[in-house]
């Protein structure tokens, strides 16, 4: 998302209001209403989504939020309340993937994937404020994209259910974006609940809400973005992906998900070993998504740290998709008292996360700091995420 970064910031939200004058000012109209949808953080579970396993995000307290007004013709005017790109107008006739450049390629992709499907889009006049950091591997972009849909899905009367958005916006992200992702951070971002993470099947998007509360648990859940940025859109995601197509076809499976732990040794006989590597990690994840919804369950957030410790090895070195910022933001949290810690989202850059008591997380934060200065690394921004509600209307 590096095109995104360099057109907006992060700090913000506005309020709602705030962001109904700016509207008012720069498009001369009052906007039909704002919605938002957050950035996730995946607690576990990296790479399952497009081999139809499980995955366990949460949405997060960063939203994107888009201010919207229907047009009386084919027309699109679209403007972020950051950065220096200026208002962007283009026609719903000459939406093309490929062609959009920088942010706005997420609500323009959401906008030709619903006119493919059938729905009679109108040009529209928006404005996008966000604070979900952007390249950080929090989802910025389908944060957009899932308050983009719900504006669009209202606006239009369409009448989807929120697992037809999630289709709807991986499509904008397949197809239009050219980023091959599956549908965990859509899911996350639309049928997310305050104090819950999303447990996911992505064979079939059902979805069971599970509790995911650090505070009563004396723990806090720490984001270290390490500013490198990263991209879906290039070939490192892809390499992945087609690995894992690789591996299901010759273990003679519909997809990874149908792959068991104590299959891996006979898998081991018939893959090269980069692929069983890139085999083993999804494997491997699946287990542990499923061991991470049973101990909070039954023990709480406290229970699950070395599972995240071991789901970060298994990225590094199996899956090859950390970095050296990640690994050293990693260590540095285990070190200084973080109960467990991995990096989140795609890989190749952005953030990981580290589950802290609360007691620590000074240390934690300070620890961090401390190795990335003496690493020579760019100072990383560290934060706190909440598990908080899905998209939805907020005026």
């Amino acid at each position: 998302m590096s095109a995104v970064r360099d057109s907006l910031t992060t700090p913000g939200p506005a309020s709602s209001e705030d962001l109904a004058a700016r509207f008012t000012r720069e498009f001369d109209g009052v906007p039909a209403g704002i919605w938002q949808a957050p950035g996730r953080v995946n607690l576990i579970g990296e790479h399952t989504d497009y081999n139809e396993g499980f995955v366990l995000p949460f949405a997060i307290d960063r939203t994107a939020r888009v201010a919207v007004a229907v047009r009386s013709d084919s027309t699109v005017r679209l403007l972020s309340t950051y950065g220096d790109q200026g208002m962007v107008t283009t026609s719903l006739d000459s939406l093309q993937p490929g062609l959009a450049k920088g942010w706005t390629k997420y609500p323009l992709g959401v906008m030709w994937a619903l006119r493919q499907r059938g729905i009679d889009v109108p040009g529209i006049d928006l404005l996008l404020d966000s604070n979900v950091p952007l390249g950080a591997g929090l989802s910025s972009s389908h944060a957009i994209e899932c308050a983009v849909v719900s504006a669009l899905n209202e606006l239009t009367g369409a009448g989807l259910k929120a697992e037809e958005m999630v289709l709807a916006t991986q499509q904008a992200e397949n197809d239009f974006v050219g980023a091959p992702t599956g549908i965990m951070d859509q899911s996350a971002s639309l049928r997310g609940s305050k104090g819950h993470a999303v447990f996911l099947d992505c064979r079939n998007q059902e979805v069971s809400l599970v509790p995911f509360e650090t505070e009563p648990a004396d723990l806090v859940m720490l984001v270290i973005d390490t500013k490198v940025s990263h991209s879906h859109a290039d070939g490192g995601y892809a390499s992945r992906r087609a690995s894992c197509e690789l591996g299901a076809e010759v273990l003679g499976v519909k997809a990874l998900r149908d792959v068991q732990v104590a299959d891996l040794e006979e898998a081991s006989g018939l893959l090269d070993e980069v692929t069983f590597r890139r085999v083993r990690h999804v494997v491997t994840e699946n287990d542990r998504v499923l061991q991470t919804v049973e101990l909070l369950a039954a023990r709480g957030p406290a229970s699950i740290g070395a599972l995240l410790d071991a789901s970060h090895v298994s990225m590094r070195d199996d899956f090859e998709i950390s970095c050296p910022e990640l690994d050293l933001a990693v260590e540095a949290s285990r070190a200084s008292g973080a109960i467990g810690a991995r990096m989140t989202g795609g890989g190749f850059g952005g953030a990981a996360i580290a589950l802290t008591p609360a007691r620590s997380e000074q240390k934690v934060r300070d620890a961090v700091v401390k190795a990335f200065a003496d690493a020579g690394f760019t100072a990383p921004e560290i934060f706190t995420v909440t598990p908080a509600a899905g998209a939805l209307r907020i005026a």
